[in-house]
């Protein structure tokens, strides 16, 4: 019985220490099935975020892929602008050459031809055009929005004049006395009237609503020559102006008084 009771024992702490083992063997299975889950869900955060990293960035490469196609449009359509305006600015550079090839071979080419019946409603403005720098005024009051030899992406007006932002119906007056020597539409400048003032000199009036003048007649200083307008294709209204000497654009500033 004794030697029985001793095996019991044993065998009770035997048991007891397998169950020991048994239970500290499933704490550790509890706690690697519980680092398990949590890395299976770290994982999964990590998916998600990673699928809408992913998707991010589809979205990014599809909304560039269409600014790129519309800056290539944008692109596009200002080339064929600008060989727009190239070919007007090319035409107008082809007129005035014709005037001026006209202007030369005319009997008493000069100031001379130039003759003005009319009293000049700016009696300072008297003598050759050469002699009136400083002294012009603007053909048209507005705001100036374009300057001579500016990128045309900063005003409306090309490189060889000016563009005066004006309300239409405005009246556009006359520089000096001289004569007109067209007065027409053209494709880019609109309703388009040229004046001779002598000595090779013209001043060009462009994108006006109606021309109030025709080819021959002279012209006072001051005198009104067209009304403001858009007929240009400009999106404002206003009077696209410049100064030629010898078929050569310069800049009108220097020649007005901007008071």
């Amino acid at each position: 019985m004794a030697r029985r009771l001793y095996y019991l024992a044993e065998l009770s702490r035997a048991t007891a220490e397998l169950l020991q083992d048994l239970r500290a063997g499933l704490a550790d299975a509890a706690q690697v099935r519980r680092a398990t889950e949590e890395r299976r869900r770290r994982l999964e955060s990590i998916e998600v975020r990673q699928r809408a990293d992913r998707d991010n960035v589809l979205a990014e490469r599809r909304a560039r892929r269409r600014i790129l196609e519309r800056v290539s449009v944008e692109i596009r359509k200002t080339r064929r602008q600008m060989h727009t305006l190239l070919a007007d600015e090319r035409r107008l550079a082809r007129l005035v050459e014709e005037i001026g090839r006209v202007l030369a071979v005319r009997p008493g080419a000069g100031y001379a031809a130039v003759r003005v019946e009319k009293v000049p409603l700016l009696g300072s403005l008297a003598g050759p055009f050469s002699g009136l720098r400083g002294r012009l005024r603007l053909p048209v009051l507005g705001e100036l929005v374009g300057r001579f030899g500016a990128p045309r992406n900063e005003g409306p007006a090309g490189k060889n004049g000016v563009f005066i932002r004006a309300p239409e119906g405005q009246v556009v007056r006359s520089i000096a006395a001289g004569q007109v020597v067209y007065a027409d539409w053209m494709r880019g400048f609109g309703n388009l009237l040229i004046v001779d003032h002598g000595e090779a000199y013209l001043s060009i009036y462009a994108n006006n609503e109606s021309l109030l003048k025709q080819t021959g007649d002279p012209v006072a200083a001051g005198e009104a020559l067209a009304t403001v307008g858009a007929s240009g294709g400009n999106e404002h209204s206003g009077l696209y102006f410049e100064l030629r000497h010898l078929g050569k654009a310069f800049d009108p500033l220097r020649w007005v008084v901007l008071k």
